[in-house]
């Protein structure tokens, strides 16, 4: 199947069935996909920044007030 014929198939079911179909999704990139390819500077950050945080240089914010800070940042 084409992807314009699985868009419009996918635009004649209901919302339960789309948010079910969004659900199987998923879980088929989780099944066929145990990780996700990341660029070596990807790896390199994210090993920087975990580093900075077990030395306690990081300042963490709790999701809460991250979520509160952007709602009143783009009112």
């Amino acid at each position: 199947m084409r992807p314009d014929e699985i868009k419009q198939k996918i635009e004649e079911l209901n919302l339960s069935e789309k948010l079910l179909l969004i659900e199987d999704v998923w879980d088929a990139i989780a099944k066929s996909n145990q990780e996700l390819p990341m660029h070596e500077w990807q790896k390199k950050e994210l090993d920087k920044r975990y580093r900075e945080y077990k030395a306690g240089k990081q300042n963490l914010h709790d999701w809460q007030s991250v979520h509160e800070d952007l709602r009143n940042k783009y009112k």
